[in-house]
C-alpha cells in the first residue's frame, strides 16, 4: 500500500512538472537590470527592469487560433505571426490564454463604460483595462520591458537592431521581405509588386537573449499609452519594432511606433509576457 502510494505521489509531481514546463514552453526568462545597450531610450536613465519572461518569438496564427478559434490574418500560415490584431484583441487573447491554461488573468476588462482616460476621437471601442500586477498569467510587455529584451538585456553586445548591428541578418522589414531585395526609395507600389508579406517566425538570428524577430517582420503592440513632447497620453498605444511593410529605420530597438488601440493591419502583432 505504502509503495503505490509513493508510486502516485511519483506521478503526480511528474505531471505538475510537465504543466508547469509546458506552460513556459516558448518563453525566454529575461534577468533584470539597467540598460547597459547605449542605443536605447533608458539608457543611464535609472530604470531598473524586475526579472520577466518574454515570448521567444512573436504570437503565431496556430496559437491565435488554438485560444480564439478564429484567424484574422491576411498573409495565412500555422508559424507566421498573426497580424491584423488590434491592441484590444491582444488584451483579450491574453485573459483568454491565462483562463485556458490554469492561470490567473492579468487583466480586467470592462467593457459596458467607456475609458476616461482615452481621448481618442478615432477609438469607439475604449475599454476600461485594469491590470493585477500579481497574477501569473499572459499580459503584453510594458515598452521599458520590450526595449529592455529586445536590447538584449544584461547580456547586451550594443547592438542598433536586436541581435545585430545589420538589419538584414535580424529583421525583416520592406526592402528583404518580399521575392527580391528592394532598392531605391519606398512606395506602397513597389512594395505591394514586390508581395511583401510577413515571414516564418525564427528564420532570421535571434538577440542575445535567444529572441527571435524583434526587429522587423510584424510591429508588436506595448501596452502603454504612448506620450512625448508632442503627443498627451490617452491618444495612442505604444508599438515596438517594425514589420515587413516599414523601413529600417522602424526596426531599431529605439524606435517608437504609435497607433490607436482599435487599429490594426496586416504589419500589426504581438508578443507575450508573464511575470516571473
Amino acid at each position: 500500500m505504502k509503495k503505490l502510494s509513493y508510486i502516485l505521489i511519483i506521478i503526480l509531481i511528474t505531471l505538475v512538472s510537465a504543466c508547469s514546463k509546458n506552460s513556459m514552453d516558448g518563453l525566454i526568462l529575461v534577468k533584470g537590470g539597467t540598460f547597459v545597450n547605449t542605443n536605447s531610450n533608458y539608457y543611464d536613465k535609472q530604470e531598473t527592469i524586475p526579472d520577466f519572461y518574454i515570448g521567444k518569438y512573436e504570437i503565431t496564427q496556430k496559437e491565435w487560433i488554438e485560444v480564439m478559434g478564429s484567424n484574422p490574418s491576411t498573409f495565412k500560415g500555422d508559424n507566421l505571426p498573426v497580424e491584423t490584431v488590434s491592441w484590444y484583441d491582444c488584451i483579450e487573447y491574453c485573459n483568454k490564454r491565462s483562463l485556458k491554461e490554469g492561470l490567473e488573468q492579468y487583466y480586467g476588462i470592462d467593457k459596458n463604460k467607456m475609458d476616461p482616460d482615452n481621448m481618442s476621437e478615432y477609438d469607439s471601442v475604449k475599454w476600461i483595462v485594469t491590470v493585477n500586477e500579481g497574477a501569473n498569467g499572459y499580459r503584453l510587455p510594458t515598452e521599458t520591458e520590450w526595449e529592455y529584451a529586445a536590447s538584449g538585456g544584461n547580456k547586451s553586445k550594443n547592438y542598433k537592431y536586436s541581435g545585430n548591428n545589420e538589419v538584414d541578418k535580424v529583421g525583416w522589414f520592406w526592402r528583404n521581405a518580399g521575392n527580391s531585395y528592394l532598392t531605391g526609395d519606398w512606395t506602397w507600389a513597389i512594395v505591394e509588386y514586390n508581395k511583401n508579406s510577413t515571414k516564418t517566425i525564427g528564420e532570421k538570428n535571434a538577440n542575445e537573449l535567444g529572441i527571435y524577430d524583434m526587429s522587423g517582420n510584424v510591429r508588436e503592440w506595448c501596452f502603454d499609452w504612448y506620450e512625448d513632447a508632442e503627443h498627451s497620453s490617452g491618444f495612442y498605444r505604444v508599438w515596438k519594432g517594425g514589420g515587413w511593410m516599414g523601413d529600417s529605420k522602424c526596426c531599431e530597438i529605439s524606435y517608437r511606433g504609435k497607433f490607436e488601440a482599435n487599429g490594426f493591419g496586416g504589419d500589426h502583432g504581438f508578443r507575450v509576457c508573464r511575470n516571473k
